[in-house]
């Protein structure tokens, strides 16, 4: 999950420059310079990155990371940054398959850290399909499993289910225009505006750590904790599923406070993936998420249950959006949006304040470079950023092939959309892709100030502007749901890009390679994902069905937006609109205090959006993640140095045992192997009563 980090001129490194950054010792630089450590190792060209073995192992673990993010696509939505996983096993995979090479004198071609990058990016960008591509949000929310819910717009031409073709179609005509669209300003955003991208450089930093001697035996031991994680994580998921024979059976069902608390879903439901999920997450998204929780299911429902036959009639069905579940999906909905919201224009004024400083010290430094391929001013540089930045510069991938690309793609992709969604006219398609460069841009520039990527923001923008354009009565609901799912690759998978050419660029990945490996992934992912997600669709009934294992919620969320966009507030439960406006001002309002009283204060204050998420889920996933980072902080208490160089590894093996669980479990399920045992809990009155029904 991208996490917002306020950031004023950090994309300004060379206006540092001055003053006493000049008079750093050049001991002092040396001693902090990585590539010196390198300086022995030749950079292997940029075929030489892309390896076999490379891809081979991507693969390997794209099927991997994609099964764990559909896993958490389909159960709350939450998903953590799984870069440091996918280096680190990147790493081992390749460094054991090196050394077993090596003893049997087969080795041609050593391990580098740069096709250690090129497996990571590979990685991410397989994975990464799993959530733009929508399987639990706007594409999922097309079906009529998720339109029965709603009971609003559920007419023929507004839904459409899952299928393997048109869903791999549909992927591979959208995925690739994002990575066109931002390889022309690549010199621009690296080494002109020298953007941070957080993640990026974090990864970068574990790779080359990854590289060193000292760096490569921590990483082992990493590498061994994740495998011991791992390991208990997949059988803990194996021994769940022996008591979970019905609905509402096994762990994952303990009322752990009690059965009232866990009718308002306050319970820890064991659940290895989100204790782990929790060990990442900073801990203010996980008591965010707690407050929310609280806020909603301890609170606010109880409070509006109590309205029934008042506020919505008292003979609604439970899953009504006409009735309680209405103002739990609507409240959240506006939380949502407001926090969207304000995020985007802080984003986008962060954006146009860099632009005009960068292009406002060129005007009065014409030396230096904002556009073209001349390179910087070297000598200025640090000895790092002097050959990062010439290996940066050596290969280019040529503007004209990153303009064709994107005219080719997008004529293929206006001609090829309307024949999957009939409600989404060519003309519509053209209009996105005018905006779609600039917006990219926008995302990529941002991501690169703050790591926060607004791509499902960008989503709901287009979810709005093209279901009113096309309207009900034509389908608007499915167009506007099609549309986000066209504007979201294209933003999300710039901004990726963008991030991998900042790692590259840290590790003296080329440029090309960088490009070769996330086109590669992508294409790997637009097969992978829809071949889970579709494992997942047959061997699961009730998915997408509120209180099942697997809820879908966000798949929705975003179909409701989509008819808020058509409809307007028409679809909303009575005195429902009056409390969405308090709360999207109530996550406007909160931000905006975030952001005025500073990051010392900031950290005490709870995010909106994060606290939106259990508004619909409920809070028992929250309960999980605060347990991860109530293990984290006890551990960092204890010994900081070790949880801060194991606590990833241990997360990441208990997200990985427990995600893969779900293969075997989905195998058995479609071989119809039904688990043996029924755990289920009662309370003292009706287990009499099940007693005398049992003896009488």
């Amino acid at each position: 999950m991208a996490m917002e980090r306020t950031s004023s001129n950090i994309s300004r490194e060379d206006d540092q420059q001055n003053g006493n950054g000049e008079k750093r010792s050049t001991d002092a630089a040396e001693l902090e310079s990585v590539e010196r450590i390198f300086e022995s190792k030749k950079v292997p060209s940029w075929q030489n990155q892309l390896t076999l073995r490379a891809f081979v192992v991507s693969f390997i673990l794209g099927i991997l990371f994609t099964f764990i993010v559909m896993k958490l696509n389909l159960t709350t939505g939450i998903i953590p940054s799984l870069n440091v996983s996918a280096g680190l096993l990147g790493f081992f995979f390749v460094k054991t398959w090196t050394k077993f090479l090596d003893k049997s004198g087969l080795l041609k071609q050593p391990f580098t850290r740069q096709e250690n990058t090129v497996i990571q990016t590979c990685v991410v960008a397989t994975s990464g399909i799993a959530f733009s591509g929508g399987f639990g949000s706007y594409l999922f929310g097309m079906s009529e499993i998720i339109a029965k819910q709603s009971h609003e717009a559920n007419a023929e031409q507004n839904t459409k289910n899952p299928s393997l073709v048109w869903m791999i179609t549909f992927l591979f005509v959208v995925s690739f225009l994002g990575l066109f669209s931002v390889v022309p300003l690549r010199k621009i955003m690296i080494i002109d505006f020298k953007l941070i991208y957080p993640s990026g450089t974090a990864t970068a930093h574990l790779i080359n750590s990854f590289h060193t001697p000292q760096g490569a035996k921590l990483a082992k031991k990493q590498v061994r904790a994740l495998g011991k994680f791992f390991s208990f994580s997949f059988l803990w998921g194996f021994f769940q599923w022996f008591f979970t024979g019905g609905d509402g059976c096994g762990f994952s069902s303990f009322p752990t406070f009690g059965l009232k608390a866990y009718e308002n879903k306050f319970y820890f439901d064991f659940s290895a993936t989100y204790v782990g999920v929790g060990m990442i997450c900073p801990y203010l998204i996980n008591v965010s998420l707690l407050v929310g929780s609280i806020l909603s299911w301890g609170i606010m429902w109880p409070l509006i249950n109590e309205k029934k036959g008042d506020w919505y009639p008292a003979d609604l069905k439970s899953s009504s959006l006409h009735g309680l579940q209405g103002y739990r999906v609507f409240i959240g909905i506006a939380m949502i949006l407001g926090d969207g919201l304000y995020n985007f224009v802080k984003v986008l004024g962060h954006t146009l304040y860099g632009l005009y400083h960068q292009f406002k010290d060129h005007r009065f430094n014409p030396n230096t470079p904002i556009t073209g391929n001349s390179p910087p001013d070297l000598p200025s540089l640090s000895y790092d950023d002097q050959k990062r930045a010439r290996l940066f510069l050596k290969d280019q991938i040529p503007v004209w092939i990153a303009i064709t690309g994107y005219f080719t793609i997008a004529i293929v992709s206006a001609a090829t959309l309307p024949h999957i969604f009939h409600q989404l006219k060519w003309y519509y398609i053209a209009t996105i892709y005018i905006f779609a460069p600039a917006l990219a841009f926008c995302n990529a520039y941002g991501c690169g100030l703050t790591d926060w990527s607004l791509a499902s923001t960008y989503g709901k923008l287009a979810i709005f502007v093209i279901g009113a354009w096309v309207g009900g009565e034509n389908g608007g609901v499915l167009a506007g749901l099609a549309a986000c799912g066209v504007m979201m690759n294209i933003v999300a998978t710039a901004s990726d890009l963008t991030q991998d050419f900042k790692t590259g660029y840290m590790t003296l990945a080329s440029p090309r390679s960088m490009f070769v490996s996330q086109v590669v992934g992508t294409a790997m992912g637009c097969v992978i994902s829809p071949c889970v997600f579709w494992l997942f669709y047959k061997a699961f009934d009730d998915l997408g069905i509120p209180g099942s294992e697997y809820p879908a919620p966000y798949a929705l969320v975003y179909r409701n937006m989509a008819i808020l966009g058509v409809e307007g507030f028409s679809a909303l439960p009575s005195r429902c609109l009056t409390l969405c406006y308090i709360f999207f001002a109530f996550a406007i309002f909160v931000n905006g205090i975030r952001d005025s009283v500073g990051n010392n204060w900031a950290r005490f204050i709870p995010i909106p959006m994060a606290m939106a998420i259990p508004f619909y889920i409920g809070g028992y996933f929250a309960i999980d993640m605060c347990v991860g980072s109530l293990i984290l902080y006890i551990w960092s208490r204890v010994n900081k140095a070790k949880a801060d160089a194991f606590g990833p590894a241990v997360a990441s093996g208990l997200i990985c045992g427990d995600g893969i669980w779900t293969l075997p479990s989905s195998i058995l399920a479609l071989a119809g192997v039904n688990p043996p045992i029924c755990m289920k809990f009662l309370s003292r009155s009706s287990n009499i009563k099940v007693d005398n029904f049992l003896n009488p």
